[in-house]
This record gives structure tokens, sequence and C-alpha cells, in this order.
């Protein structure tokens, strides 16, 4: 167990490491600069698609879609931050109380 703890470690250490050693005029580049302002956008919808619409190993359309639904059209609405957090959790609890 330790074994595999301390190889993630390093693993991490090492990406983090080779990300750093990338020459600057690499970055600069119009491509790569557009990638890395688009991947955490890429990352968060694919954690936000995993969390809302599977369960295990099945795809589920359950309160959680619902509550997604929400937060898309107060977003779309332009509605402040926290109206779009409690909206949709409260969106998604009374289904889940209701169903």
């Amino acid at each position: 167990m330790w074994t595999a703890v301390l190889l993630a470690c390093l693993g991490c250490y090492l990406l983090k490491l080779a990300g750093l050693s990338v020459p600057s005029h690499v970055l600069e580049r119009p491509v790569v600069a557009r990638i890395a302002d688009l991947m955490p956008v890429a990352l968060l919808a694919a954690l936000v698609g995993v969390q809302v619409f599977a369960a295990g190993q099945s795809l589920v359309l359950d309160a959680r879609a619902a509550g997604l639904a929400f937060a898309v059209v107060a977003l779309l609405l332009r509605a402040p931050f926290l109206v779009v957090v409690f909206g949709s959790a409260l969106t998604a609890a009374l289904l889940r109380v209701v169903v």
C-alpha cells in the first residue's frame, strides 16, 4: 500500500516538474494558451456530467438532472451564484421528497 502511495507522489512530482520545465516560448504560443484556458472548463464539464448522470456503472436520470437543469436556466438568466447553488439544491431536494 505504501509503495503505491509513494509511487503516486513521485509521479505527481515528476509531472509537476515536467510542466515547469517547458520553455516559456512554447507556452506563449496562441494554440497552447487557448488549450490551457479551455482545459479547466472541459474537465469541470466532464466531472459534472459524471456526477449528475452516473450511478455506479449505469446512466440515470433523477433529481440531480433536474437540479442541473435549474442551474443552467438560472445561469442563462444571469442569476447570482448563491441563487444558482441554493435553487438547484432545493430543486433536487424537493424532487427527492416528492418522488
